[in-house]
């Protein structure tokens, strides 16, 4: 039960990173510091919680990780399909200003 949540909490950390991702260029600095900058993140709730380096553990959270990247990525997607109001890359300043819950009028 412990690992699931553990897992949860990395996916839900990884969506902003994928958000953030997904607007920089391929292989560039932004693009590698938003796949690594959670890394730290990930192995510091490993230790918090108990859960440790076990096997069965990898790809447990190896899957979260990137779903959770993957997740914030094609949310960035569907927004700008949608014609939402101008994007920028970072997910929670979109949420504060508001631009994620406004649609432009065709």
């Amino acid at each position: 039960m412990k690992l699931l949540i553990v897992a949860f909490v990395i996916f839900l950390f990884n969506i902003p990173f994928g958000y953030w991702r997904s607007n920089v260029k391929k292989f560039s600095l932004q693009w590698a510091l938003a796949i690594h900058l959670p890394v730290p993140f990930v192995i510091a709730l490993r230790y918090a919680s108990g859960i440790g380096f076990a096997f069965i553990t990898y790809p447990v959270l190896v899957t979260a990780f990137f779903l959770g990247q993957f997740s914030g990525s094609k949310l960035k997607m569907i927004l700008i399909n949608n014609e939402a109001t101008p994007l920028t890359s970072c997910l929670p300043c979109d949420i504060v200003k508001g631009k994620i819950f406004t649609v432009r009028k065709k």
